[in-house]
């Protein structure tokens, strides 16, 4: 008896040296999630015997098999037994004192092994391994519980690894983890590759000038496009600072926005579920009077490109002969893929919060990137609902709510008429001149629609994803085909279907392709050092500004250098800012113009900027012939207007 008792006490100590525990495993290692003792490493190749027993014809328990089996190479009897292949035996055969059991009554256990990085982690998304009460265990990383804190564990124990993965499994089905899964998804979507901190790029500048840019960057070292768009300016200005001192504290003050508005806008999609964004107003000046600028819904926006395009606007309204201020704004939502719903949702929320910032005397909304005539119509209802009046506060192409049918083709048709004009003097004309048009949107399309009727050739158009160049042209059949796939929210790839001959260049912008004229009306910054010298090569003499800012700083220089005329988007747009500023006059009803006369006003409008820009160059001694006289021209006169208007309103 006592032999028995110390055969069955040698089996316990050898079970509890083959014991497994729980550890952290590193990434990319091999784990056990189901552990048997047959799948133990300290068990391979070696056989499966049991204790002799007295009672051979007695039935064992299929469970209590496991107690009862031990390696042949293991201590018996506190002797060494050196490992020997044992012989096949028949089934309840005995050898050497042994009786193998079974193999009918063995349950092994299914091996399940995976590596932690690669499956564990996409399938348990939520899991981690922490040491508690110095025992690993796998938590949850939503509510920090581990296992058995999220089913009750039926063995009373701490419970195994693959139980406790087993609980967490169950908790990561539940509504809570499906809802962090998701929004946490959503989040990674949405944002983008983190931006290479990289200096700033800044020209020579005189001293004084070189100080007003140092405080400003000082102020807002992280705002690059802002940043980006004041040294263009104060290079232009630097010979008005030189001429008269007291500009320096103007420019100063000017360069300080009036206000900025950053507020949250909660939104519910149409499955139910709540969304967020930042929405931005920024009221740059009301020195000249209202504050008119655009709204725009796009992932890029941020607080330093409502700045910049605020600013931009307030330089451009100035141009003007109407008193108006500038601001800009807009929210980091994406309206690609949402639907009619979603986006009337979403209008309404940002307009919960920016009505009480806007007004007839204060701030008038117009469209951008992201927002068009629906947009706009669920940004003006929701405003009148909540001011509780009519007021044509918001320009845009609606008829019934803001008067004019002409908004969406004034800015693009003002673009061909300020390239016609600048060919004017240079005796030369549209017709017959290959024109390359980055974009596809309201702005490139008018453009493309306006340089038809002018005999040029348009070749190409973007998108986001490459373009498509058609070596023939574009002609009124081919442009109204791209205007129905723009309007289906199709590829321009669509086209190649109708006209196969046609080329569409994935990953890539139309700048090198030859061309005569270049419009750039996608977005800001399109155009780097690459791509000017790309354009230079292609035979480009003249590059009208469509979109605001589409240039790098780098990418200007190279351009002025090569002699490419440049003309700049506050100067090239005042076709789009005259009609805006026409819809905002009661007494001026623009239904009442025919084609012919809204066309008029758009050339008249082209024309003055134009020569108010070359005067004030020629006042300052930058004569016409240079290729940099439109820009500093723009700027000087732009400044001027609005340091008038401080200097005679004080120090506010």
């Amino acid at each position: 008896m006592n032999s028995a008792m110390d055969e069955i006490n040698l089996l316990r100590q050898a079970q509890r040296q083959h014991q497994h525990h729980l550890m952290v495993r590193g990434m990319g290692e091999e784990i056990d999630l189901e552990i048997g003792p047959g799948d133990d490493p300290s068990f391979s190749g070696a056989d499966l015997v049991a204790v002799a027993s007295g009672h051979h014809d007695t039935v064992v328990p299929a469970d209590e098999h496991k107690s009862l089996l031990i390696p042949c190479s293991g201590a018996v009897d506190g002797h060494a037994q050196p490992p020997a292949p044992q012989p096949q035996l028949a089934h309840g055969e005995e050898h050497d004192g042994m009786l193998r059991l079974p193999s009918a009554h063995t349950k092994k256990k299914k091996k399940v092994v995976k590596k932690w990085r690669e499956e564990w982690a996409d399938t348990y998304k939520w899991a981690y391994v922490a040491v508690h009460d110095n025992t690993t265990r796998i938590f949850c990383s939503v509510c920090k519980e581990y296992g058995r804190k999220h089913r009750r564990n039926p063995y009373g124990n701490e419970g195994s690894r693959n139980m406790q993965m087993s609980a967490l499994e169950e908790h990561n089905n539940s509504l809570l983890h499906k809802e962090a899964l998701r929004l946490q998804m959503a989040s990674t979507e949405k944002l983008q590759p983190p931006e290479i901190e990289r200096p700033v790029y800044v020209k020579a500048l005189s001293k004084t000038a070189a100080s007003i840019l140092e405080s400003v960057l000082r102020r807002d070292p992280h705002e690059a496009e802002f940043i980006q768009s004041i040294q263009e300016v104060v290079h232009s200005l630097e010979p008005v600072l030189v001429k008269n001192t007291q500009y320096v504290q103007i420019l100063e003050r000017l360069l300080e926005p009036e206000r900025c508005f950053i507020f949250r806008v909660p939104w519910i999609d149409d499955r139910g579920e709540a969304h967020v964004n930042r929405g931005f107003r920024v009221q740059f000046s009301q020195a000249l009077g209202p504050c008119r600028g655009g709204l725009r819904f796009h992932p890029s926006m941020s607080l330093s490109a409502a700045k910049f395009l605020a600013f931009e606007h307030t330089l451009k309204n100035a141009l003007s002969l109407h008193k108006l201020g500038g601001a800009a704004g807009g929210s980091d939502f994406d309206p690609k893929g949402k639907s009619d719903n979603e986006i009337m949702r979403f209008c309404q929320s940002f307009m919960d919060e920016l009505y009480r910032y806007l007004g007839p005397d204060q701030d008038f909304p117009a469209e951008d990137i992201g927002v068009g005539p629906r947009e706009m119509g669920y940004l003006f209802g929701q405003y009148r609902r909540l001011s509780g009046h009519f007021q044509g506060n918001f320009t845009g192409p609606k008829i019934f709510w803001s008067g004019s049918s002409f908004r969406t083709e004034a800015t693009g048709y003002g673009l061909v008429f300020f390239a016609r004009l600048l060919l004017a003097e240079m005796n030369k004309e549209l017709k017959g001149l290959r024109c390359v048009i980055s974009g596809s949107g309201k702005i490139a399309m008018h453009v493309l629609e306006k340089l038809l009727p002018c005999g040029a050739i348009p070749v190409t158009v973007s998108d986001s994803k490459g373009y498509l160049l058609d070596e023939d042209g574009f002609d009124y059949m081919k442009y109204s085909l791209l205007r129905d796939i723009k309007a289906q929210q199709k590829s321009l790839k669509e086209y190649l279907k109708s006209y196969p001959h046609a080329k569409y260049i994935d990953d890539a912008k139309p700048w090198s392709e030859q061309c005569d004229v270049a419009f750039p009306c996608a977005s800001h910054n399109e155009i780097d050092q690459g791509e000017a010298v790309a354009i230079i090569k292609s035979g480009c003499r003249v590059l009208i500004e469509c979109s605001n800012m589409p240039c790098t700083v780098q990418a200007v220089d190279i351009l002025r250098k090569a002699k490419v005329l440049v003309a700049p988007a506050k100067a090239t747009a005042a076709g789009g800012v005259a009609l805006g500023e026409l819809e905002l006059n009661p007494e001026f009803n623009l239904m009442q113009l025919s084609v012919e006369d809204f066309e008029n006003k758009i050339q008249d409008a082209i024309k003055q900027t134009y020569e108010r820009s070359i005067k004030a160059a020629q006042d300052y001694g930058i004569m016409k012939e240079n290729p940099e006289s439109l820009v500093h021209g723009a700027n000087i006169c732009a400044f001027l207007n609005i340091s008038q208007a401080m200097t005679d309103q004080g120090c506010v």
